[in-house]
């Protein structure tokens, strides 16, 4: 087993073979992770990443988060 999903594993999870839709779907999917290999273009999902999105996993604490807006007093 490899650190990264191989891309027959990567078309079985999305039903996409190129790359661009790939992560389109990957996204979508909450493989908020997944990524563009600068050197060849094809997609990277880290198996890591993949088993705690599959197994339910929350995101991890140093994701950003929106905070509300503090209302001034008048």
């Amino acid at each position: 087993m490899t650190a990264i999903l191989n891309p027959e594993e990567l078309l079985s999870l999305t039903g996409y073979n190129r790359p661009t839709e790939q992560l389109r779907e990957l996204l979508r999917q909450g493989f908020y992770r997944a990524r563009r290999s600068p050197s060849d273009g094809s997609v990277i999902l880290e198996r890591p990443h993949y088993d705690a999105v599959c197994a339910g996993a929350s995101k991890p604490a140093n994701e950003p988060r929106v905070r509300p807006p503090r209302l001034r007093a008048t």
